[in-house]
């Protein structure tokens, strides 16, 4: 696609000396973010790397957008540490707001210094310049281009930050729902994801799991599996125990004689999965007063509602297991993982190896999905491990659906208890939230000791850092989205980080969203029932924010919420948020019907996600996140005994199935002049309660623990004391 633009073009978007993105400060070097080569291909490097979400398409529109050249000149380079630009994470549906941020102005720098060259060149003024796909026309007919000049121009400088950035109303890539560049291969089946990697020798390794997590190794008998013909080698460092084989179908079956000549020192430790809300709130934590805004209140406060809401541990349950390759080449050693954080692995690789941090590079291959903090960097760990015993080979290390299930991080368990006094009328005068959870974070690079799974297994272990909060400034964890957007003259919120984590948390899409957006938005609706009032007329009465209300009315017109047609069992309900406060708005109106099970028919999404670089794949995340959050909501939990998780197969962890996947519609508010916000986990705590508020309607049953099955319904019908009369507090 060609782009055309006059190089003293002015901007509305950005001042002659505007601070420079975090990334890119953290990166200045140009060249590390792209290379203009002489054959008419611009090489661009990210830190941030593709999960399935479409970033790199986006990114490559960008880059394209400000360098005024076709997207398909455009190479996106796969995510190293030994050359990419160091942008932490993936993570938080950032990546456009960090990334995209510091690529639009080295693009913008790049462009200007060609510019300066070419002028030069053509001994002509520099804005008498255009540019067109990579074309650089004068006034006068003189040309050159940007591969005529890219032997001679190097770009291994620091950027200026007073390069002019495009103008929106000047985007002829940008706005426009260009073909993701991963999909083709995808698509067609071709080689492209860590599952499909084949190097020259690879060896099969596969890792002996414990009893338990708090289990250690006993005794075991390695003779059976060393007989296999094709085994290479039975690796044995601590509790950590793994086999290498030629083939990968004798490392399965060596494993399975390993296990069976296992035997564990073991004891229980997890909590009664049955009183898990009663166990969280008695566990040590760390308290936390995230708001605190107190206000006269303006009549007596007449009565006090409270609820309580909770939502079960949760795990990835990518449909793809965790992989990853190693290689160890004398002291050095290459790692081939899906990991969201290149540096943060090979940072926390290096702690378990004890072995320099140059030693080690990380390369980022796509996986077969990944919505947080999964198995990935665990498993290459575990990659890294095992070729030591025959080193020079690559290894490849593939977990099973039960690793995967029952061994990666889960997103942590909540309990929300919300507390609102009213007056007399119902009107809201105070708002109290306390909410208890692990942290929801352990992703490597965080801590003193590594977060790896099996750093806590082998001769020398690693205690494996408890889970924290991200800065509320960096849109926090537990307590994200926790402060109600509605206009409340007083509002306290509470959290408490649980200080033990026998299961392993770490981020889950959304993070605490889900679980505190699906409180509060359920307890908005319970004081609209008892006020009388219509659940969006509740809302839209108490929102100052312009951009809020457009888009819950969006979602109420598109779904046609005031001409909804009451039948038996059928019911439809609201939800919103602005993601972490500070992201993107999404409105979700769901219509359901109370079967067997409850089924979700419908879903209609408006959000307003600022600037869109791509309006499908902004639709393409919403509608997943919908999805997701649907599953979520009607049938995830992770199940475990005293000992260990037991949901380790689909049948113990059901996941939404594509004949229960409701109609998504999404209309996109355009909003070409805003800051562009993050898409990715937007939808993911309205639509859970949507849902919620569609059930109430339908059956006139309030179910605040989730997922919402027919066995939690009938629970959720006995009556409960939510209302007290008088100035109850906290």
């Amino acid at each position: 696609m060609n782009a055309l633009r006059t190089a003293a073009e002015p901007t509305s978007l950005a001042s002659d000396r505007q601070a420079l993105p975090t990334s890119l400060e953290a990166n200045p070097r140009l060249s590390q973010w792209l290379r203009l080569r002489a054959d008419g291909v611009v090489e661009v490097r990210v830190g941030k790397v593709e999960l399935g979400q479409g970033i790199v398409t986006a990114l490559a529109q960008i880059a394209a957008e400000e360098l005024d050249v076709a997207i398909d000149r455009i190479r996106m380079l796969a995510a190293n540490t030994a050359e990419s630009p160091d942008e932490g994470i993936t993570s938080g549906s950032r990546s456009i707001e960090q990334s995209g941020a510091a690529l639009r102005l080295a693009c913008a720098e790049a462009r200007a210094r060609y510019l300066e060259a070419a002028a030069t060149r053509l001994a002509i003024n520099v804005a008498s310049l255009t540019v067109e796909d990579g074309e650089i026309i004068a006034s006068n007919g003189a040309r050159t281009n940007y591969w005529q000049l890219a032997d001679e121009l190097r770009l291994d400088a620091e950027p200026s930050a007073g390069a002019k950035l495009k103008d929106a109303a000047n985007y002829r890539c940008v706005g426009t729902p260009v073909q993701r560049l991963d999909l083709p291969d995808k698509i067609f089946g071709r080689p492209r994801y860590i599952h499909d990697l084949e190097p020259h020798r690879v060896l099969h390794g596969r890792v002996l799991r414990p009893a338990s997590p708090s289990a250690t190794l006993k005794a075991i008998d390695e003779s059976a599996a060393r007989s296999l013909a094709g085994v290479v080698a039975v690796v044995r460092n601590g509790s950590f125990v793994g086999v290498l084989a030629e083939r990968e179908e004798v490392a399965v079956q060596a494993l399975a004689r390993l296990r069976e000549r296992v035997s564990w020192m073991d004891q229980a430790r997890l909590p009664d999965a049955a009183a898990l809300a009663e166990w969280m709130s008695a566990q040590p934590a760390e308290t936390t007063v995230v708001v605190e805004c107190a206000a006269a209140p303006s009549s007596p406060v007449a009565r006090t509602h409270r609820a309580r809401y909770t939502r079960p541990y949760l795990a990835h349950a990518s449909i793809g297991p965790s992989c990853a390759l190693a290689q160890w080449d004398d002291d050095a050693l290459r790692v081939w993982s899906h990991t969201q954080g290149i540096y943060n692995l090979r940072a926390d690789l290096a702690l378990a190896l004890r072995v320099p941090v140059e030693r080690i590079c990380v390369t980022h291959v796509e996986g077969a999905g990944c919505y947080g903090h999964n198995g990935a960097d665990d498993v290459a760990l575990d990659a890294a491990l095992l070729p030591r015993a025959a080193p020079g080979r690559p290894v490849k290390v593939q977990w099973t659906r039960e690793d995967e299930l029952t061994w990666s991080h889960l997103g942590p368990a909540m309990m929300v208890k919300l507390e609102a006094d009213l007056d007399a009328a119902g009107e809201l005068l105070a708002w109290r939230s306390e909410l208890w959870s692990n942290g929801h974070t352990s992703r490597p690079g965080n801590a003193a000791t590594p977060a790896l799974l099996a750093a806590a297994y082998v001769n020398e272990p690693c205690m494996l850092p408890i889970a924290i909060n991200p800065s509320l400034a960096a849109g926090g964890g537990a307590e994200r989205n926790a402060i109600p957007l509605y206009d409340i003259p007083a509002v306290r919120v509470v959290s408490h980080r649980l200080l033990t984590m026998p299961l392993r948390t770490s981020a889950l899409r959304s993070l605490g969203a889900f679980a505190n957006v699906f409180a509060i938005e359920s307890f908005i609706d319970e004081l609209a029932t008892q006020r009388g009032e219509d659940p969006i007329d509740y809302r839209l009465h108490r929102l100052g924010d312009s951009r809020a209300r457009a888009v819950i009315e969006a979602a109420a017109r598109r779904a046609g919420w005031y001409d909804w047609q009451r039948r038996e069992g059928r019911g439809h309900g609201i939800g919103f948020a602005k993601y972490k406060n500070i992201g993107a708005y999404c409105a979700v109106i769901a219509e359901i019907e109370a079967e067997r099970e409850i089924r979700v028919r419908r879903l209609v999404l408006a959000v307003d996600v600022g600037l869109v670089i791509n309006p499908d794949g902004v639709a393409n995340q919403i509608e997943g996140g919908a999805i997701q959050a649907t599953s979520w909501t009607l049938k995830e939990a992770v199940r475990f005994d005293r000992e260990r998780v037991t949901s380790g197969s689909w049948e113990m962890y059901p996941i939404l199935r594509f004949s229960e996947v409701p109609a998504v519609e999404v209309e996109i508010a355009a909003r070409p002049d805003a800051r562009a916000a993050g898409a990715g986990e937007a939808a993911q705590g309205p639509t859970a309660a949507a849902i919620a508020n569609a059930v109430f309607d339908a059956l006139g049953v309030r179910v605040r623990d989730l997922p919402i099955t027919p066995e939690r319904i009938v629970a959720a019908s006995e009556p409960t004391a939510d209302v007290t009369g008088g100035n109850d507090a906290t």
